[in-house]
């Protein structure tokens, strides 16, 4: 069993994306150390909406915000991408530039659009010689700033403690909700915990993570969640996709119980090729978990194969992070399945150069 050895599992892993997942911890408590150098002026408290400019990795951290604290958030916050900016940009929206490498064009590309609208703009990049960063220190631009030390790897998606954090962080100070710093420390605490049953050095027989990831592999996987986890199951398709190299979807419930069921019989292969990952919480809503009980009922009816698995955690924050360290890991195990090193992005890097 590959999982289980050592040796193969680190000459695959050559950019060490295992170094980073352990690290999340570490990366949750450099940001809470450094809370008091991200400055938001008062003003900027006096907004009615929130726009988030990031693509992929570097937009995960809002959605996990925004599925997490919808009860809290005293503003909507939409997220968008590519070149453009939404219509009903005004001087009443925080708008917010997040780049994680601080080069990324469809990011830069908006600034000048934004400013002319005279929006409040505030942004949060890595440490390094990126334009983003250039950009806050020319023009004074309020945010975070961050120096990636605990992500060998120097991925977004395995940076995700500064991106969620530094941003949640902003939005405090923005006014948009309270940071419980007690919840903080006890998540930090239950990182470490939780991880030190998901490491490699620890056997397929007594890991969930591989085990989950064993399950998965080879097959096309359609993750199910809802309500507070919306955010984390859009992260956790991003992460299989390019962590794993393993093509994934996501569907949320109730949305799916009005459209995807009718699917599942065609094509006829969907039997062989499908499988559901589904995240329960006992947290959700008494209704979600009746529907998931009953989907679930549904697929397997259908023959078609299902994982699922149920946090243990007790706040949504805490579970929100609990998946987030747990999906990491299974999507890490997968790409070792599938024999591929899980930093590596080849196709993304060849489109990147042909679009220059």
């Amino acid at each position: 069993m590959i999982l289980n050895n050592l040796n193969k599992i680190k000459k695959l892993d050559k950019g060490n994306a295992m170094g980073s997942i352990n690290l999340l911890p570490s990366q949750i408590k450099q940001v809470v150390g450094e809370m008091n150098l991200i400055k938001i002026p008062k003003n900027y408290s006096k907004i009615n909406q929130v726009v988030v400019h990031g693509m992929g990795g570097s937009n995960i951290g809002a959605r996990i915000i925004k599925s997490v604290f919808s009860d809290k958030i005293k503003a909507p916050i939409n997220i968008t991408s590519g070149y453009e900016i939404p219509a009903y940009v005004n001087k009443n929206t925080l708008y917010v530039l997040s780049s994680y490498s601080g080069t990324t064009e469809e990011v830069l590309n908006v600034y000048e659009k934004i400013k002319k609208r005279g929006a409040k703009i505030i942004a949060i990049t890595s440490r390094g010689k990126g334009g983003l960063e250039k950009l806050m220190i020319k023009d004074n631009i309020p945010g975070y700033i961050f120096k990636p030390k605990f992500n060998p790897a120097d991925q977004p998606r395995l940076g995700l403690g500064y991106s969620i954090f530094g941003m949640a962080v902003m939005f405090d100070k923005a006014g948009l909700f309270k940071i419980n710093k007690d919840e903080i420390k006890n998540i930090i605490r239950s990182l470490e915990n939780f991880n030190k049953k998901l490491i490699p050095e620890i056997n397929s027989k007594n890991n969930l993570a591989k085990q989950i990831a064993i399950k998965l592999y080879n097959k096309q996987i359609i993750l199910v969640g809802a309500e507070f986890l919306e955010g984390n199951i859009k992260t956790l398709r991003n992460q299989i996709c390019e962590t794993s190299k393993n093509f994934t979807s996501y569907l949320t419930l109730p949305d799916l119980n009005h459209f995807a069921m009718e699917s599942l019989s065609n094509p006829r292969s969907n039997k062989n090729n499908l499988v559901f990952f589904f995240i329960d919480s006992d947290l959700y809503h008494p209704r979600i978990k009746k529907r998931s009980i009953l989907t679930k009922e549904v697929i397997k009816k259908n023959k078609i194969k299902i994982v699922d698995h149920e946090l243990s955690e007790k706040t949504k924050l805490s579970q929100a992070f609990e998946l987030l360290q747990l999906g990491t890991w299974i999507s890490y195990y997968l790409g070792i399945l599938n024999k591929v090193d899980p930093v590596s992005i080849p196709w993304v890097d060849w489109f990147k150069k042909e679009l220059k």
